[in-house]
């Protein structure tokens, strides 16, 4: 089996309190097809979305970005079509709060795709540079075959976007479509 994992795709990363901006709004449709096509072959969906409490001065990103996303705004809600693709199909698709760059870390993430037998993971979602790069690094490290869908990724740093999906390539030796590096 293989699964999608969605990274960030809120609003605050796409036009609110830390936006990557058109880049971002770019790729709402391609998400949206990806959860569309995983959806409908009966593969594993999961949204991992960043939390953070209003008044957590001891988050380590405290010092290094504006709040967002935080527990209980409209900032954390899903961007756009994604939302209402996820709205639709709530039973299929696996919501998933973390608190750090990485969806594995300090979540369930990967105790989930060991039980559902997942070798072959898909990522996408903001910011390919931050979350998305730290998510690949981690599934590299436990061993799981991944795909970065370049057309499917976005991020407010342009240089840090091509160089990350140039180190999903050359480095951790990952497939990557959709164009891009």
């Amino acid at each position: 089996m293989k699964a999608l994992i969605v990274i960030d795709y809120t609003v605050d990363f796409v036009n609110g309190k830390l936006p990557c901006g058109e880049p971002a709004v770019k790729i709402e449709e391609r998400i949206g097809q990806l959860i569309g096509q995983f959806v409908a072959d009966g593969d594993w969906v999961a949204m991992a979305v960043d939390l953070h409490d209003e008044h957590d001065t001891l988050h380590p990103e405290h010092r290094l970005f504006p709040p967002h996303n935080i527990r209980g705004t409209d900032g954390r809600q899903l961007y756009g079509k994604v939302d209402s693709i996820y709205q639709a199909n709530r039973d299929r698709i696996y919501w998933m709060d973390k608190t750090r760059y990485s969806a594995f870390c300090g979540t369930d993430l990967d105790l989930k795709l060991s039980e559902r037998e997942v070798s072959e993971i898909h990522l996408c979602g903001v910011c390919t540079d931050i979350c998305v790069l730290h998510t690949a690094v981690d599934a590299y490290n436990k061993g799981y075959r991944t795909t970065i869908h370049a057309d499917a990724v976005a991020s407010f740093n342009p240089a840090g976007h091509e160089w990350a999906l140039g180190h999903f390539r050359n480095v951790l030796g990952f497939t990557v479509v959709g164009g891009g590096a």
